[in-house]
């Protein structure tokens, strides 16, 4: 029963870093139907921020967190207004084209700054973990859940309180209509790429606190948190959430029946399988739920 509890922990901490990143992808899609596959980079992006502040300059880590967040914020935004904004009425298939190009170029860029080399967060000997219900929890990891909450729940207040946030579900209900009743749209849309981009930064740094950093971090990542945002029900922001935990305990649960070299594997398995079965998700209802749904 404690390896079954240590799959069941370590698939619901890989879940919570899948979810900060689907909902960016998912947001996305809520309001301009289209996927930017660039999101991974921008959760790379966050994590090599938050190194440089925290190991080069020495920023407390909290604070180093909250900076990164910002930077990655306003490094959607600036992705939005130079790669996207011009394609809007362009056919579906340019804003995926530049996406897949932006993203090489992140990669590119990330390489170029900081090399191939792998680094890390971490200095001296891991801390010994928590005994919980049979499974051993570190710090760190209980850490990624908490922060993981936290950013959710901030979400849903933002979405369902605010101002902007109910001008980003109007906008998701339909565009244009939004447009004619004086919401600017173009401002909750770049509102959305900035929330996006920030929660992709915390999952990166998260991670990157957790594991390694090495610019192509951002490509297995963002396929599994497509993946999550496809199980859930793309432009679902709470099946994004579901989807990216039911991955995360899939893969887990799943080396304990093949090798574990195949467990990036059992994501794309998922998602071929779920595009041939039932392609609008498990809180799908034959079409795509979109944002304003979800502050319901």
């Amino acid at each position: 029963m404690s390896i079954v509890a240590q799959l069941i922990a370590n698939g619901i901490i890989a879940g919570s870093i899948y979810a900060l990143v689907a909902l960016g992808y998912t947001m996305v899609y809520g309001i301009l139907k289209f996927i930017n596959f660039a999101h991974g980079e921008v959760y790379m992006l966050g994590a090599y921020f938050a190194y440089v502040l925290a190991k080069v300059y020495h920023v407390p880590i909290v604070a180093a967190f909250i900076i990164s967040m910002i930077l990655c914020a306003i490094v959607g935004v600036i992705i939005e207004r130079v790669a996207y904004r011009p394609l809007r009425k362009s056919t579906r298939l340019a804003p995926l084209i530049t996406a897949i190009a932006l993203s090489i170029f992140l990669q590119s860029l990330a390489l170029l700054v900081w090399g191939s080399e792998i680094r890390t967060f971490r200095t001296g000997e891991i801390s010994k973990g928590h005994n919980i219900l049979g499974a051993i929890v570190t710090d760190t990891q209980l850490m990624i859940i908490a922060t993981t909450i936290v950013l959710m729940l901030l979400l849903w207040l933002f979405i369902k309180k605010t101002k902007i946030g109910k001008a980003m579900r109007a906008t998701a209900d339909n565009l244009e209509v939004a447009k004619l009743i004086g919401i600017n749209t173009d401002r909750v849309i770049a509102t959305v790429f900035a929330i996006g981009s920030a929660l992709a930064a915390a999952g990166g740094i998260l991670i990157g606190i957790e594991q390694n950093l090495e610019p192509t971090m951002g490509v297995t990542i963002g396929i599994k948190a497509f993946t999550a945002t496809v199980v859930g029900g793309i432009g679902n922001i709470w099946g994004a959430v579901v989807g990216a935990l039911l991955i995360g305990l899939v893969e887990n649960i799943g080396i304990w029946f093949i090798p574990s070299g195949y467990k990036d594997a059992i994501a794309f398995v998922i998602l071929v399988i779920m595009l041939i079965f039932k392609p609008s998700g498990i809180f799908g209802a034959g079409r795509e739920e979109d944002i304003r749904a979800q502050g319901e």
